[in-house]
């Protein structure tokens, strides 16, 4: 593992979240779904590879957050929870539906998304 290689995950997870901002404003809900994905998805891979020096080469949330926990176990609590658990499966939905499905995201989910992103998941994964 690289620093760097680290960095720019992480950097790059934090453009996402910014980005996925910018899209809830501009009205582009399919994009800022995605976007809240990519985010987590890239924070988890940040946080295996600074734990490890390694992540896994695959794009399940729950998955990843499974690698996650095995080092920190606290970050299981987000696959306990079913409220949790939902969100982050229609998190996972939208690495794939919100590219290439005709499935549209109301700006009521994708901001309910945004909330648990930043006030749930941030909190533990950035905890570790």
């Amino acid at each position: 593992m690289s620093f760097e290689e680290a960095e720019v995950l992480r950097e790059r997870a934090y453009m996402f979240l910014e980005n996925s901002k910018y899209l809830v404003e501009r009205g582009f809900f399919d994009l800022a779904a995605f976007s809240l994905e990519q985010y987590c998805q890239l924070l988890l891979k940040y946080k295996l590879l600074v734990k490890t020096g390694t992540y896994p080469r695959l794009h399940s949330l729950t998955r990843l957050i499974d690698f996650l926990s095995r080092i920190e176990p606290s970050v299981k609590s987000l696959l306990e929870r079913e409220d949790y658990l939902i969100m982050l499966t229609k998190l996972e939905d939208a690495y794939i539906g919100a590219r290439y499905l005709p499935r549209r995201y109301s700006e009521v989910e994708v901001r309910a998304l945004y909330r648990f992103v930043v006030e749930v998941f941030q909190k533990v994964v950035e905890g570790v």
